[in-house]
């Protein structure tokens, strides 16, 4: 157990899991009303409403993602939170305000899933960046697989809260709820011991997200990570159509889809403890995970029974997490730290901005034949991230027959990878830029 939870021995990171842990809860319980408004009171079950919403408040992270990875580059990371989580705590009043006071209308929710949009397109890469900035090297991928538990724990308990609080009090106050739970963090980024954390590097490069992007492209393993993430992201990962319709078309409201959320999140936690429990990530977890998630997608769209479908959830909650959180391990822990902030806001880009290609689609799929056929698309794209990850171990030379046992294939991830040197890379010199070694460990 103590290597499952080994980051909890410095004493920022505890800190920031506490405060992380009661502002995930709120984020929860918002993002259940949110979902349930726009399809329940803003229109009349439009699943397309709710993938447009999405696509809007996923779409920033893509946009600006030229800026968000420089800024996360350039700034003192614990700063650019404490802006980031006032502003969103502003956001989330408003809207609990305009809702309270009956004027909140669809294109109005529109704007402010845009502006929710905006402010966490610079807070994710930041976020994701300050997690090494607390804990050594070693401990990186621990502390982003308990930060998933995190995040996961407080999905069993939001969603059901959220769903439970529209039907007693109204949704309107499930944001002013949440307004509150972000003080928990803006405290507990307040109270860090700032001489513990790490220094910065002084980072010399020129190249902005060129940079980030080249040295990405020059990786045939983050190329096939960030296309896994990029197919599970756009057509798996649209939970709240998927769930919402299928509370629906089973008979449920608010509060059934509020525990369909919540129960996703039993599996997820399951999975993120797990990959709290590896030494280091990998890519054949993630190339995996992907085909189990496809597998498990294709079930669950067969189920007949609210119950049944509830239950499929939990492995799909693990296989999503499974994967997303041995992504974010790899990438962290095999990227040069002066390039960090500018990979992770491609990966951040990657995740989010996926969701304005595949939200609406499966909106409209879900609309025009039913929310099975939108989660088996989800099923689909899975399957063909796994073919793509296998191809790539087949091809690249890292899929060996073990010499001591005949039957048994093993995947190599201890070649070195050539990566270029950040300190040295920039727009001018790209074409001349030294290349270096380094392990994926």
């Amino acid at each position: 157990m103590s290597g499952m939870f080994r980051s909890f021995a410095n004493v920022n990171y505890r800190i920031w899991f506490a405060g992380a842990l009661v502002s995930n809860i709120g984020g929860w319980m918002q993002s259940t009303a949110q979902d349930w408004v726009v399809l329940t009171e803003l229109t009349n079950n439009d699943a397309a409403a709710m993938g447009a919403t999405m696509a809007l408040q996923f779409g920033p992270p893509l946009v600006l993602v030229s800026l968000t990875g420089w800024v996360a580059d350039r700034f003192d990371r614990r700063r650019i939170l404490l802006v980031t989580q006032s502003l969103l705590l502003l956001l989330a009043i408003a809207v609990g305000v305009l809702l309270l006071t009956d004027v909140m209308t669809l294109p109005m929710m529109f704007c402010f899933a845009a502006g929710f949009g905006v402010v966490n397109a610079f807070d994710a890469p930041a976020r994701q960046a300050f997690v090494s900035d607390m804990v050594s090297t070693g401990d990186t991928s621990n502390a982003v697989a308990l930060n998933s538990a995190s995040f996961n724990m407080a999905r069993m308990i939001g969603p059901a809260v959220g769903g439970l609080l529209i039907v007693a009090i109204g949704s309107g106050w499930v944001f002013v709820v949440n307004a509150a739970t972000f003080l928990a963090m803006i405290v507990a980024l307040l109270i860090m011991r700032q001489g513990q954390l790490a220094p910065r590097l002084k980072n010399r490069s020129r190249g902005g997200l060129a940079a980030g992007f080249r040295y990405v492209w020059g990786r045939s393993d983050l190329r096939v990570v960030f296309v896994t993430v990029f197919l599970i992201g756009a057509f798996g990962m649209n939970f709240p159509i998927f769930a919402s319709t299928m509370a629906i078309e089973f008979g449920a409201g608010a509060d059934g889809y509020g525990v369909l959320s919540s129960i996703l999140a039993i599996g997820s936690l399951t999975g993120a403890l797990l990959a709290a429990r590896r030494e280091r990530a990998r890519v054949r977890v993630v190339v995996l995970a992907a085909g189990g998630f496809g597998v498990f997608a294709f079930v669950s769209a067969s189920m007949p029974t609210y119950a049944a479908y509830a239950v499929t959830l939990m492995f799909t909650g693990f296989t999503i997490v499974t994967l997303l959180t041995t992504a974010n391990g790899y990438v962290q822990t095999t990227t040069d730290p002066a390039l960090r902030g500018r990979v992770l806001a491609l990966y951040m880009a990657v995740i989010m901005g996926s969701t304005p290609v595949g939200a609406p689609i499966a909106g409209w799929v879900a609309d025009a034949f039913g929310p099975r056929t939108a989660i088996m698309l989800g099923g689909v794209a899975g399957l063909l991230a796994c073919a793509i990850g296998l191809t790539w171990m087949l091809t690249s030379g890292r899929l060996r027959r073990d010499e001591s046992r005949r039957f048994l294939v093993t995947l190599d991830e201890t070649r070195p990878i050539e990566v270029v040197d950040p300190v040295e890379f920039s727009d001018e010199a790209a074409a001349t830029t030294p290349i270096r070694t380094a392990k994926n460990d």
